[in-house]
């Protein structure tokens, strides 16, 4: 596995590679096995599979986690090295943003105001403006991202489209823990009963679900089932639940239209952890890690 650590250096690998289809997966790093079944996904759908590893400044707001978000570089280039990806690109923040950056990159049309964005404003911008440049600089064939991050891979997907990157955007289904905790970098913030009381989102998820199929098709009836459960357990702070359409994310009320289907969505404060998950309440349980 080659470790780029330049743009040039990456330049210079891509060049190599001019003839050879590339997956890529970025990520911010602290990788675990939902980052790596991304990357099993893109060996499958290319010859070489780049993935990036950088905390992003630019998608983090002024209260939040950027100088404790967890790191292992280490760790993370033996993780990747461990399931055949090619290559691994580390850059830094001068060399993707310098003196005095100017430039943004914005999805627009709504997509980005309620659910996270409205509670993280500028995360979206910082979050497009970072995959575009690395798009730019992997000019990768397939991206490959979870579907945990709902909201931002719809967005990923309407930024690829309109400014015609040549590039399929794939999502993979959410990496589950048996508890059905959806795994992520921000797990480690949980302690003691902290990780119990985090199923409370795929369980506040699973209960909608069951209602969808069983013929509740009322957004605010959908919303209360989940409601409930999370009102079960003490010591958590709900930031959102919301209802939301498949592709356009805006808010659904009154009856669902069953043709197009439906996406729950919630974010919870657990102890130090802010834990996002989501759901197609028209869709099957996801399957959970044994």
């Amino acid at each position: 596995m080659e470790i780029l650590r330049t743009i040039e250096e990456l330049r210079a690998w891509r060049r190599l590679h001019w003839s050879d289809t590339i997956g890529f997966v970025p990520t911010m790093g602290f990788l675990h096995e939902g980052h790596l079944t991304l990357m099993r996904k893109a060996s499958e759908l290319s010859d070489h599979v780049v993935v990036s590893v950088y905390v992003n400044p630019t998608q983090f707001g002024p209260n939040e986690d950027l100088d404790s978000y967890p790191r292992d570089m280490e760790g993370d280039i033996a993780k990747c090295e461990s399931v055949g990806v090619s290559a691994i690109f580390l850059p830094s923040n001068a060399m993707m943003y310098g003196d005095d950056f100017a430039t943004t990159v914005e999805v627009d049309g709504g997509m980005g105001d309620n659910l996270c964005g409205a509670s993280r404003e500028g995360h979206f911008n910082g979050v497009t403006l970072i995959v575009s440049k690395l798009f730019n600089l992997v000019q990768p064939d397939v991206a490959v991202f979870g579907q945990k991050d709902y909201q931002q891979l719809a967005i990923i997907r309407r930024m690829v489209k309109e400014l015609n990157f040549p590039i399929d955007v794939v999502g993979v289904p959410t990496v589950r823990e048996r508890d059905g905790l959806a795994k992520s970098s921000r797990n480690r913030y949980l302690e003691g009963e902290h990780r119990t009381n985090a199923t409370v989102l795929y369980r506040a998820l699973k209960a909608s679900n069951e209602a969808w199929a069983a013929g509740e098709r009322d957004a605010g009836a959908l919303l209360g089932v989940a409601q409930g459960v999370l009102d079960s357990v003490d010591g958590i702070a709900v930031d959102y639940l919301s209802l939301v359409d498949p592709e356009k994310l805006n808010l659904l009320e009154g009856t669902v239209e069953e043709a197009r289907g439906c996406v729950m969505a919630l974010a919870v404060h657990v102890g130090k952890a802010r834990l996002i998950d989501n759901m197609r309440l028209d869709g099957p349980l996801p399957e959970l890690s044994v």
